[in-house]
């Protein structure tokens, strides 16, 4: 079995994220395709978030208990079933990159899990990431980078 993958139609790893998904456009998510999910998934969880934010890593997008045969999460969309935390914006919705100087890197981190998760919507990152522990069989990521024109 090949390994565990996310890619997307908008953006190549390490490459530019167009402005349609950051605040700067339509501030929607960017379409993801998911492959080679491990066997033994029962749910898939998903983490974006900005490491370059001045005040420490900013949280963009939360979604978890995705379906395990989800091989892909559309443009503007969150897969049926699947619970969404709070992120950074302290909103729900995926909140899209909008660095206030230079280019920030923003990971789209996708676990396989062996689990589902327990957790109520609008969890936040560290709520996920502890009922995580122990439970990841695969980890895969995708960086995209964006700059703001302008600053």
């Amino acid at each position: 079995m090949s390994d565990f993958m996310l890619s997307s139609t908008a953006f190549q790893n390490n490459g530019s994220i167009p402005s349609k998904y950051t605040c700067d456009g339509s501030d929607i998510n960017p379409p993801l395709a998911i492959e080679n999910i491990p066997s033994g998934t029962k749910s898939l969880a998903l983490i974006v978030d900005d490491p370059d934010a001045p005040m420490g890593t900013w949280v963009h997008w939360l979604v978890w208990n995705i379906a395990p045969n989800t091989n892909v999460i559309k443009e503007n969309d969150v897969p049926k079933g699947a619970l969404l935390g709070l992120n950074d914006f302290r909103k729900q919705p995926y909140g899209g990159p909008c660095p206030p100087s230079g280019t920030h890197r923003y990971f789209f981190k996708l676990y396989a899990l062996d689990t589902t998760l327990g957790l109520p919507a609008g969890a936040k990152k560290a709520d996920i990431e502890k009922a995580m522990k122990g439970h990841v069989l695969a980890q895969t990521q995708i960086i995209g980078l964006y700059k703001r024109s302008g600053r």
